[in-house]
Protein backbone atom coordinates (compact mmCIF):
# COMPACT_ATOMS: atom_id res chain seq x y z
CA UNK A 1 0.00 0.00 0.00
CA UNK A 2 1.37 3.24 -0.79
CA UNK A 3 0.33 6.74 1.14
CA UNK A 4 -2.57 8.63 -0.42
CA UNK A 5 -1.43 12.09 0.81
CA UNK A 6 0.44 13.79 -2.16
CA UNK A 7 3.50 15.03 -0.32
CA UNK A 8 4.03 12.16 1.26
CA UNK A 9 3.86 9.89 -1.59
CA UNK A 10 6.68 11.85 -3.07
CA UNK A 11 8.77 10.94 -0.20
CA UNK A 12 8.21 7.41 -0.34
CA UNK A 13 8.26 7.43 -3.71
CA UNK A 14 11.62 8.73 -3.89
CA UNK A 15 12.83 7.16 -0.99
CA UNK A 16 11.95 3.85 -2.61
CA UNK A 17 13.80 5.26 -5.92
CA UNK A 18 16.76 5.94 -3.90
CA UNK A 19 16.72 2.93 -1.57
CA UNK A 20 15.80 0.01 -3.76
CA UNK A 21 15.12 0.30 -7.47
CA UNK A 22 17.13 1.86 -10.34
CA UNK A 23 14.02 3.29 -12.57
CA UNK A 24 10.32 4.32 -11.90
CA UNK A 25 9.47 1.68 -14.12
CA UNK A 26 11.15 -1.19 -12.09
CA UNK A 27 9.39 0.24 -9.10
CA UNK A 28 5.61 0.45 -10.46
CA UNK A 29 6.45 -2.94 -12.31
CA UNK A 30 7.11 -4.51 -8.84
CA UNK A 31 4.74 -2.37 -6.66
CA UNK A 32 2.07 -3.15 -9.52
CA UNK A 33 1.51 0.95 -9.61
CA UNK A 34 0.00 2.89 -12.67
CA UNK A 35 3.01 4.66 -13.67
CA UNK A 36 0.87 7.30 -15.76
CA UNK A 37 -1.75 7.64 -12.34
CA UNK A 38 1.55 7.95 -9.98
CA UNK A 39 2.93 10.39 -12.52
CA UNK A 40 -0.17 12.86 -12.89
CA UNK A 41 -1.03 12.74 -8.77
CA UNK A 42 2.82 14.36 -8.42
CA UNK A 43 2.44 16.65 -11.00
CA UNK A 44 -0.57 18.26 -9.77
CA UNK A 45 1.58 19.30 -6.80
CA UNK A 46 4.73 20.27 -9.07
CA UNK A 47 6.63 17.28 -9.29
CA UNK A 48 8.35 15.39 -12.81
CA UNK A 49 9.99 12.02 -13.22
CA UNK A 50 14.18 12.92 -14.14
CA UNK A 51 15.37 9.60 -15.42
CA UNK A 52 18.67 11.17 -15.32
CA UNK A 53 18.86 11.66 -11.30
CA UNK A 54 15.93 8.59 -10.79
CA UNK A 55 13.79 10.59 -8.66
CA UNK A 56 10.81 13.54 -8.86
CA UNK A 57 12.17 17.11 -8.87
Amino acid sequence: MIPRDPMILLSYINTKLRDDYDSLDALCEDRELDRSALEETLRDIGYTYSPEQNRFV
